[in-house]
């Protein structure tokens, strides 16, 4: 499992994220980033942020369940977003997908992602434990 940390001399995070990070001695996982399309590939939420913030962790939970791995195995995660005003208001959604300690989270406004209707896309990295992790076949 990760090892988090938040080191006193920076400033303590305000949100649900950690300042770092370091893997330990399980599989590391890159997931693509997600965006709000399901399972057929329609887009979910057009004209909803919360709504297509939910399909995105959604999407990023079945990607970690097909190779054994959950929400807290995810130590970083890049976030892109058309409209970061409204996604800072948010982070109510996230808390109830991961508790602490918290990712490490980058996130950047962006002026478009490939599809127009989308919002928000986030790219994770998980460590699985070699107990739980299961290969993809």
């Amino acid at each position: 499992m990760a090892e988090f940390f938040n080191p006193e001399v920076v400033w303590p995070p305000f949100g649900a994220f950690s300042m770092a990070a370091v893997p330990g001695n399980g599989q590391v996982v890159q997931l693509k980033g997600q965006v709000a399309l399901d399972q057929d590939g329609a887009v979910v939420g057009k004209g909803d942020m919360a709504g297509q913030l939910v399909q995105v962790l959604e999407n990023i939970g079945a990607v970690l369940g097909a190779v054994g791995g959950r929400m807290a195995d995810i130590y970083a995660l890049s976030t892109f977003t058309t409209d970061i005003e409204t996604f800072m208001t948010l982070g109510g959604i996230r808390a109830r997908y991961f508790e602490p300690p918290y990712p490490v989270t980058t996130t950047v406004e962006v002026a478009r992602l490939y599809h127009p209707d989308l919002t928000v896309e986030i790219a994770a990295t998980a460590e699985i434990p070699r107990a739980r992790y299961t290969r993809f076949a």
